[in-house]
């Protein structure tokens, strides 16, 4: 990772520190958890859980069907909601519009705090306001850096995918790229387009994109494998999640290319193929943390009035790099399924 995307790590580190200390003074531990297209917890109080009042927090993303990076997202949600005492209710949808409505959903069961992802943030502006409207609070997480002041979010958990692409492109010019290819899985995706012009602006090699169905793995493989056919000096692909990288490590083969692969975003498999030297790298944003302190930032706010950041800036969970050197430190969390 470059000096700037850790100097920035560390500034927000604090932040970070603080507010998990303030959690602990305020609470235990507990349980509560989410579900999948709209599924909830609803377990009653037990010993050791935060004594405040309990609460109910909506998690509403842009997960796609296989995206494992958000069960990390929600073990971390999860963790936060057993602690405080808060009925989490998940829910989710790649489409703009439909998540959207998930939120008016949320605002209709007059939840106490709503965590969202902006990767579309246009489709949300309309719908966050009328949230803010009914004094629910809004905090956003992972897609959206750019954006959440903008729709007047109280808190922001992510990294600026800017700032990751810039650093993954400094990193391949160390690895002595020349020609790489940035695979974008959704289209429109605000923090997807992102990470890949920020590669640009500091690769100073060739880099083209490619725009795969991320909802249907088997085109993404025959996409990339097509690609990579077709032009055999492709030394790198840039992959933007970890399932995605490990169908590009298959096209690879497949294509019968030299390419290597790096990818943002890391899940259990994924470690193994970095140990194994099927991916040479990845870039991590912490998706545990992300989701953890979506959550447990609502309930800071409710009952002690805290706000990370002071509202002015997004509290940053990434990003760091992830290469054989350091890659079995992290196993042991994404064997967990945390990391």
């Amino acid at each position: 990772m470059d000096r700037s995307s850790r100097s920035q790590s560390r500034r927000f580190a604090p932040v970070v520190a603080l507010a998990a200390a303030a959690a602990l003074t305020l609470a235990g531990c507990s349980s509560s958890s989410g579900g999948k297209k709209s599924e909830e917890s609803a377990d009653g109080a037990s010993a050791g859980k935060a004594t405040t009042p309990r609460m109910t927090v909506a998690l509403v993303t842009h997960q796609s069907a296989g995206d494992t990076f958000w069960d990390i997202v929600r073990k971390g949600a999860e963790a936060a909601a057993a602690k405080d005492n808060v009925k989490l209710i998940y829910s989710n949808d790649p489409s703009a519009g439909a998540q959207a409505n998930l939120v008016q959903n949320a605002i209709d069961q007059k939840v106490d705090g709503i965590a969202i992802t902006l990767a579309k943030p246009d489709a949300m502006k309309d719908v966050v306001a009328k949230a803010k409207a009914a004094n629910i609070p809004v905090v956003g997480l992972n897609s959206g850096v750019s954006e959440w002041q903008k729709l007047g979010l109280l808190e922001f958990f992510g990294q600026d995918e800017t700032v990751a692409g810039e650093a993954l492109g400094k990193r391949l010019n160390d690895e002595g790229a020349k020609n790489a290819v940035c695979v974008i899985q959704e289209q429109g995706n605000i923090g997807l387009t992102q990470r890949c012009d920020g590669v640009e602006k500091t690769f100073d090699g060739k880099l083209q994109t490619l725009n795969v169905n991320g909802t249907d793995m088997p085109s993404v493989k025959s996409t990339i494998t097509a690609k990579l056919s077709q032009d055999k000096s492709i030394d790198y692909i840039v992959a933007l999640g970890a399932p995605f990288a490990l169908t590009a490590a298959q096209s690879v083969t497949d294509a019968g290319s030299k390419a290597k692969v790096a990818t943002f975003d890391l899940n259990k498999d994924l470690t193994g193929a970095i140990s194994k030297g099927t991916i040479a790298f990845a870039v991590d944003q912490q998706p545990y943390l992300q989701g953890y302190l979506a959550v447990d930032s609502l309930w800071l706010y409710k009952n002690n009035g805290n706000y990370m950041g002071g509202g002015e800036q997004p509290v940053l969970t990434g990003p760091a790099f992830v290469d054989k050197s350091n890659v079995d430190a992290v196993a042991q969390y994404a064997a967990k399924g945390t990391r």
